[in-house]
């Protein structure tokens, strides 16, 4: 995609436009609301999980690798995440 500005992460959510008139209780209750909507997405999303999962698990049991590519944060949670494989 050549127009990032397309991508629904990158659109203005209208619950959070006046966030910084809220109270603290609405604020959390702000973000439990939208950290719920994660879970859900990532419930319609298992069966796709569980495909690349154990395609990266065979890959490791043949001796291959998982490769990350990211900067910034999503770089330093590649790193973090790529730690656990192999113990887990």
């Amino acid at each position: 995609m050549d127009d990032i500005s397309k991508l629904m992460t990158e659109q203005v959510n209208d619950r959070s436009k006046d966030i910084e008139t809220q109270s603290i209780r609405e604020i959390l209750r702000y973000m439990n609301d939208e950290n719920r909507k994660i879970t859900d997405a990532i419930e319609q999303c298992i069966p796709e999980i569980e495909k690349v999962t154990a395609g990266v698990v065979q890959a490791f049991e043949k001796g291959g690798r998982l490769i990350y590519l990211g900067a910034g944060t999503s770089g330093r949670l590649g790193v973090l995440d790529a730690s656990e494989c192999p113990p887990t």
